[in-house]
This record gives C-alpha cells, structure tokens and sequence, in this order.
C-alpha cells in the first residue's frame, strides 16, 4: 500500500473512531432522553451514507475523456470498405435501411447487401451485435 493510501485509509478510521466516541458521549447526555431512537437510527445511517459516497468518489479514478482512435489495422484485416463503414455509423446511430439509403443517396437494396457483408465481416447475426462488436473493436466511437 502506498503512503498516500495509508495515510487517506487512517484518517477515516480516526474521524469514524471520533464519531462513534460522540455517539456514545451523547448517549449518556441530554440526546437519549429526549430524543427516540428511530431518529438516533436515521441520523446513524445518513452519516455512513454520506462518508461512503464522499469516500467511494475520493477514492475512485476518474477517467480522462481521449479522443476516439479508428482502428485502421481491424479495418482492413476485416476487409470492410468506406462505404460499409458509413453504413455501420448510420447504424450505430439508430437509423433504418430507408433512412441510410436517403442520407447516402443509395438504394435500400444496396443499403440490406452492405448490412449483410457487415453481418458476415463481423460474425454476427443482429444489428445490435454488430454495433457491440464494432465498439469493441474501436472501429466506430
């Protein structure tokens, strides 16, 4: 464990430690008689939700956005032509055959034979699949 971690890891433990000192302080004082115990419960478990959200996003990494990168190497060792990728973002992007075939200036024939080359480039049988995998492979953000 590094220093840093540690040291994060120790100050919680004391300030949780502290707490649980204040609670049973107040136990014995002026709080317990005139307050019900349901709201000693509910005041209990706020303060944990709150410290382990506030711990869980101190202590989680924060991804940095990066620019998407096209994998040319999976482009070509799939053999998928500029028209076919075209036809994939279109996809990815929720539009239909007719939709496709209107942005591109094709017909929607054309539109079902590049979606079937993609299918079999891909190995995938579904439209979803096919944009999974594409993802995956970074071939469209």
């Amino acid at each position: 464990m590094t220093k840093s971690v540690f040291s994060t890891i120790l100050i919680y433990a004391v300030t949780l430690a502290l707490a649980a000192f204040a609670l049973q302080w107040l136990e014995y004082k002026f709080f317990l008689k005139s307050i019900p115990t349901d709201i000693y419960i509910v005041l209990l478990a706020t303060i944990f939700v709150s410290l382990g959200i506030w711990v869980g996003h101190r202590l989680t990494a924060k991804r940095t956005a990066t620019p998407f990168e096209r994998n040319g190497p999976a482009l070509k060792s799939l053999g998928i032509s500029n028209r076919e990728l075209e036809v994939l973002e279109a996809l990815a992007a929720g539009q239909s055959n007719k939709e496709i075939a209107r942005s591109l200036g094709i017909s929607p024939n054309t539109i079902k034979t590049h979606v079937a080359h993609l299918f079999e480039k891909l190995s995938v049988d579904r439209r979803v699949l096919a944009i999974e995998k594409a993802r995956s492979l970074d071939l469209i953000p």
